[in-house]
């Protein structure tokens, strides 16, 4: 597959092998003819190792965490491409002679650097490519003339890098913005999927309802709420099953619910609440909590019991147990069972 990069690294080497070669094609033989092929290839091997060179290590993070190539230039290329900038223009000139400084052959470089900045400062160095072009201004003007130097090429060369810049932030700004918004799709996506599974779990404890409660319900109808005391028993234990499912579903498991309907049945009052706390917990270790709740409501004689959930990082569970005061009358009853069950399973 061609991708956009290959194609602009393909047009970057032929523009600056085509100005290569513009160079070699003399109208005249050069003062310093060696000097003059020795500076052509030094510019080619520099442009050459500034399109291609591309650093595996040169890596950063976006803000989804994804590893994205910076793309940037290595020092080492930068510091050729500014040794380029300032030597090229005065060995061109000293190799052309100081009679054919303006003529075609010799000029070549005012598009040769040029293009060699624009190719810097496509490779996030914005600094090195306009000190680059400072320094060819300066050669070109120093041995032709500003005249002859803007006119022969040097306008074009400042406009390519600009655009260039413009470009380069322009597309920056898009990557940036695409990354942002991959980064709320993910977001959306997630939310999307944990709406589901509410509704999910929604529905299986509707379902449940229906199946605890519906026989219950429909012998209420059908005599009118005129209920045996067994018939009352089991409307209580139905409605509390009830409220277990809604208030405090990761708690439960079939031994939970059964120690549970066992205190409903003795009389006791039941409250399970899930103040979360267990969400980030696996299966594994909701499995040991619940085994240690079924054993504490299992000892229990408590007429009121309150299982609570813990955002505690240690505490996972807290059971207390309170019935009347033996002591005579009270106002309040007596806590007669406080048990903690911790994340790793065991109780205090």
């Amino acid at each position: 597959m061609i991708s956009v990069r290959n194609v602009l690294t393909t047009l970057a080497v032929a523009f600056t092998v085509y100005l290569s070669v513009r160079g070699m094609w003399w109208t005249s033989t050069p003062a310093e003819p060696l000097l003059a092929i020795a500076v052509l290839g030094f510019y080619l091997a520099t442009a050459l190792l500034c399109i291609l060179w591309m650093p595996r290590s040169s890596v950063k993070l976006s803000r989804s965490g994804r590893a994205v190539p910076t793309n940037q230039l290595p020092v080492l290329a930068r510091v050729l491409a500014l040794t380029c900038a300032a030597v090229v223009p005065t060995a061109v000139a000293i190799a052309a002679g100081p009679d054919l400084v303006t003529a075609s052959f010799a000029t070549w470089y005012l598009g040769g650097i040029g293009a060699l900045m624009t190719v810097v400062m496509s490779r996030h160095s914005p600094w090195v490519a306009w000190a680059g072009i400072t320094l060819l201004a300066a050669g070109s003007i120093a041995w032709m003339g500003a005249p002859a130097a803007l006119g022969l090429g040097l306008v074009g060369s400042i406009v390519w890098v600009a655009v260039a810049q413009l470009l380069v932030r322009s597309l920056d700004r898009a990557a940036r913005d695409t990354d942002r918004l991959a980064q709320l799709q993910r977001a959306a996506s997630a939310w999307q999927t944990s709406h589901l599974v509410r509704q999910r779990e929604r529905r299986v404890q509707v379902q449940r309802a229906l199946a605890v409660a519906g026989p219950v319900l429909g012998r209420t109808v059908k005599t009118g709420g005129d209920l045996s005391e067994d018939e009352r028993v089991e409307a209580r234990v139905a409605e509390g099953r009830l409220r277990d499912e809604m208030r405090g579903p990761r708690l439960i498991d079939d031994d939970v619910q059964q120690e549970l309907e066992r205190a409903r049945r003795r009389g006791a009052t039941v409250t399970v609440l899930d103040e979360g706390g267990l969400d980030a917990l696996d299966d594994v270790a909701l499995q040991a909590i619940r085994a240690q709740l079924a054993t504490i409501l299992h000892r229990s004689t408590s007429d009121r019991l309150y299982v609570r959930t813990s955002r505690n990082a240690t505490v996972a569970v807290t059971v207390v147990g309170r019935s009347a005061s033996v002591q005579g009358p009270s106002d309040e009853d007596a806590v007669d069972l406080w048990h903690e069950i911790l994340h790793d399973g065991a109780t205090r």
